[in-house]
């Protein structure tokens, strides 16, 4: 053990990013600056407009409102670095820097892509069983559902982690990303990677296949439901409360399957970068516009909340 951790102390990994780009480091420095701005206000304003609105205190939106913490944090795990890394020439990144990057990102990551699937149960029997939402949908039901997606995200990061940890790396380390993602560690080890290799391929493909089998089983018997209304403005309605929720799953979900469909070449690691980016940074900036823009009593309390703020800012200058 002595011996690992000396090895390590000495490793270091290179974010390259987007440094064959010199002349677009300040307009992409500027450009993520602002969307990470705008997911770190977006996404605490959707927590901040929840809690304050008791018309909100639902389970819809108190899955919404982890949904936006999640966004926040793997966002925070992420964009910093990236910034950082578009105004210095230094980009390099500690063992232990880069491992808990990874770590953080990849809770994240398996955390949302069970809170959508959870969200899309919620519809299911917001939809399937109205009547028996609330009893269905209790307050110790919706607790043990995120504290699941969380539990989970973590066991699913560790396990990687550990793995992860068995390799073995020497001096400077490049990797052709702006984000210490495992398979670019993977790649850089100087000992044999098939065991983390499978470990990876095994958790990506499992974490990706239950939540979309989750969330198409909801949404194939919410279709069947809705199409066996007898009144337009009903299914309407139904289709309206899914709305948002179905653009977020699409944009998420599809944006993983552009990563999993891009071949392994040079000439596609622009691409990889390109779905990083969308997957990793805008994304989380998304989702608080998708859910807001929406919905009008969030968007009603928004306006409050602005409103009742700059009152008391006028007043205070007065």
């Amino acid at each position: 053990m002595p011996d690992q951790e000396n090895q390590t102390s000495d490793v270091t990994f290179v974010l390259l990013g987007f440094s064959e780009y010199p002349d677009l480091q300040v307009p992409l420095f500027l450009v993520f600056l602002t969307i990470y701005t705008v997911t770190v206000l977006g996404n605490l304003g959707i927590i901040m407009v929840i809690r304050i609105n008791p018309k909100l205190h639902t389970p819809m939106y108190f899955f919404l409102s982890h949904l936006s913490f999640v966004d926040f944090c793997y966002s925070t795990t992420v964009t910093p670095k990236l910034l950082e890394n578009l105004v210095v020439e230094d980009r390099s990144i500690s063992f232990t820097g880069c491992i808990m990057q990874f770590s953080f990102a990849g809770i994240f990551v398996v955390t949302e892509i069970f809170m959508l699937a959870v969200m899309a149960y919620d519809r299911f029997v917001a939809v399937c069983n109205p009547l028996l939402y609330t009893v269905a949908m209790s307050q110790r039901l919706c607790s043990l559902l995120v504290a699941a997606s969380y539990s989970w995200g973590i066991v699913c990061s560790l396990t990687i982690t550990f793995f992860l940890l068995e390799l073995s790396f020497r001096g400077n380390n490049i990797i052709n990303n702006f984000v210490c993602e495992p398979a670019a560690i993977v790649a850089v080890s100087c000992s044999d990677p098939y065991v983390s290799q499978k470990v990876v391929l095994v958790s990506a493909t499992f974490n990706e296949i239950s939540s979309l089998m989750i969330i198409l089983t909801s949404y194939a018997f919410i279709f069947i439901t809705v199409m066996k209304m007898p009144s337009t403005g009903g299914r309407q309605k139904a289709f309206s409360t899914c709305a948002s929720h179905l653009t977020a799953i699409t944009i998420f979900h599809g944006t993983i399957f552009f990563l999993y469909c891009v071949p392994n070449s040079k000439s596609s690691w622009i691409m990889v970068k390109v779905g990083s980016v969308f997957y990793t940074v805008v994304i989380p900036m998304l989702n608080p516009l998708i859910y807001s823009l929406r919905n009008k009593d969030v968007k009603e309390t928004f306006r409050k909340l602005v409103f009742t703020k700059l009152l008391c800012l006028i007043k205070s200058r007065r």
